[in-house]
């Protein structure tokens, strides 16, 4: 019987414990599921070395190759159903027959439905589980069984999709296939990608659909007819949304309640009205805790911002782009101060994390709720820390300095490039410069790198003209890696992001020089020489170190400068 010299060959590989592994296998077999599948999911095996060992063992053919591209006719041949209910990945190597991929050749129940299905000769291969399941996925699409299905099936109407709960759980498998699962299984998708936001794009003839990994989009693959389902993936989204399906010509936010293995995930969703059809974005917000070591700090960096976040008062600015890491290093912050004796109300729009013991309020500008009229309310209510979402205008800033002044300690945030233009966009909001000067502790402006795949970096080679060019300090030349690209990344060569910080300590020779109105290039030389360090020195640090690419660090610091590495 294949299940016991499965667990014999199992055991001999000392990969795994004894006893789970016999438990793992009898409840694979009771429940009529794959048994090598059920030691992969548990990881008791490592995959290439076990299915080797399976090859040689019982004399089966093993698919050493990379997986081949599935071509159109093939697609329309093998059904999506059965290659991904079984987890079988067809390859035509000649008009002679057909090869059928699988990680587990002992799956008899498979081998009789392709036989009955494709009435040609078949040859079955071993290949990792891993490369089938991302070859079936560029094959056939996200969803691509229940997308057939729905198309075989009954006609999608927009009054069948109730949301049932307010939680959805996206790890109940659905038995029916409808738009509802079909949907789940999008985000259910992105989510293991680790994708931050989700963008369902019409275009004139199709539908693509995006997922934003580690701060870069990546299209993800969908079944070739997806367009017909447009208005229904769109209504499904909206009423999970809470939003009004009916209002096409608007543009519309909402947010989605999510669960996934235990895990709460907050979905803000916003609708925008196009040429070719409505386009929706969801950004995913997973409810993680926030701590220094998620940030990916340097030992010096999370020492000096320790420092500032234990100051009793004043204001402290984040500055930088949209999408730069400023929230979730605020909440950072937060967490560590929200402590008993603190008090902490916040002011945003909109309250993206919910965090215990933290007041939090959403600004409405339709009710005339907004940062200014919120925070004249908050100093009445007795507060120790202000966070304030942005800094928008005069009125903003000058209610948070005022706030500082008489004890607050203050954090926000503003949209410039760097620390020191921080300074310079209060003053043009209005502000005075000695107020600014006496009131404003630090300004720290942020970006966020790309980490490099710990399973595939390599090391790299960079002409010297390019590297002198940006400014990488030489005598570390040598420790520069590359990203090469592997199965664990997606071939993308990085997994997960680290923040870059540049802080500018607002010192009292700075002060005297915000305060009789000093230009940016002379204060940011002062910085300078009192010990700041700019972003793409920060981000050189973390190149030598090997954390990230010299490409990364470029890309994030908007260095303008032509391409000399060709």
């Amino acid at each position: 019987m294949p299940h016991k010299l499965l667990k014999n060959l199992a055991v001999e590989s000392r990969l795994g414990d004894e006893a789970l592994i016999h438990e793992t296998i009898d409840s694979s077999l009771a429940q009529q599921l794959s048994l090598i599948g059920g030691l992969f999911e548990k990881q008791l095996v490592t995959e290439h070395p076990f299915l080797r060992e399976i090859c040689s063992r019982f004399g089966l053919p093993w698919w050493d190759a990379a997986l081949p591209p599935m071509d159109d006719t093939l697609r329309s041949q093998f059904p999506a159903r059965l290659a991904l209910r079984y987890h079988l990945y067809p390859v035509r190597l000649n008009e002679h027959g057909l090869y059928v991929l699988t990680y587990d050749p002992f799956n008899l129940t498979a081998r009789q439905v392709v036989a009955r299905e494709m009435k040609e000769p078949i040859t079955w291969c071993v290949a990792t589980r891993r490369n089938i399941l991302a070859a079936l996925r560029s094959g056939y699409g996200v969803g691509a069984e229940t997308f057939d299905a729905i198309l075989e099936g009954r006609d999608v109407d927009d009054a069948a999709f109730d949301v049932k709960q307010e939680v959805n759980v996206l790890d109940e498998e659905d038995p029916e296939a409808t738009v509802v699962s079909f949907v789940n299984q999008i985000m259910r998708e992105a989510l293991d990608e680790r994708a931050t936001d989700i963008h369902i794009e019409p275009l004139e003839n199709d539908l693509r659909i995006r997922y934003r990994i580690d701060g870069v989009l990546h299209e993800a693959p969908v079944p070739s007819r997806i367009k017909v389902l447009q208005a229904s993936v769109i209504s499904r989204v909206k009423i999970m949304a809470h939003l009004d399906i009916a209002e096409r010509r608007m543009p519309q936010d909402g947010r989605i309640n999510l669960e996934m293995e235990g895990q709460p995930i907050d979905v803000r969703v916003a609708t925008i009205p196009t040429v070719s059809g409505e386009s929706i974005s969801l950004r995913l917000l997973a409810r993680n805790r926030f701590d220094f070591s998620l940030l990916g700090l340097t030992p010096e960096t999370e020492r000096k911002i320790r420092e500032l976040i234990a100051q009793p008062n004043g204001i402290i600015l984040l500055t930088g782009p949209t999408g730069c890491g400023k929230s979730t290093s605020l909440y950072t912050f937060l967490s560590m101060l929200n402590t008993m004796e603190r008090r902490i109300v916040t002011v945003e729009d909109p309250v993206e994390h919910k965090l215990p013991g933290v007041m939090q309020i959403a600004i409405k500008p339709e009710i005339n709720l907004t940062f200014a009229t919120a925070l004249r309310s908050i100093l009445r209510g007795d507060p120790n820390v202000i966070m304030i979402g942005e800094m928008r205008d005069f009125e903003t800033a000058e209610i948070a300095i005022r706030a500082a002044l008489t004890g607050h300690l203050v954090f926000s945030t503003l949209h410039t490039n760097d620390a020191i233009g921080g300074i310079t966009r209060l003053i043009d909001m209005g502000v005075q410069p000695f107020l600014v000067s006496s009131s404003v502790r630090a300004f720290l402006a942020q970006r966020l790198v790309r980490v490099l795949c710990p399973h595939c970096k390599a090391p790299a080679s960079h002409k010297q003209p390019y590297l002198e060019q940006i400014g990488f300090p030489m005598a570390h030349a040598d420790r520069i890696l590359q990203a090469k690209g592997c199965e664990e990344c997606r071939q993308t060569g990085y997994q997960g992001r680290a923040a870059l910080f540049e802080i500018v300590m607002v010192t009292p020779a700075l002060q005297e020089m915000i305060s009789r109105g000093a230009a940016g290039e002379a204060l940011r030389a002062k910085a300078l020489q009192e010990g700041m360090v700019p972003l793409r020195q920060d981000g050189w640090n973390r190149v030598i170190a090997g954390t990230t690419t010299v490409e990364e660090v470029v890309r994030v610091t908007a260095a303008d400068l032509e391409t000399l590495d060709e």
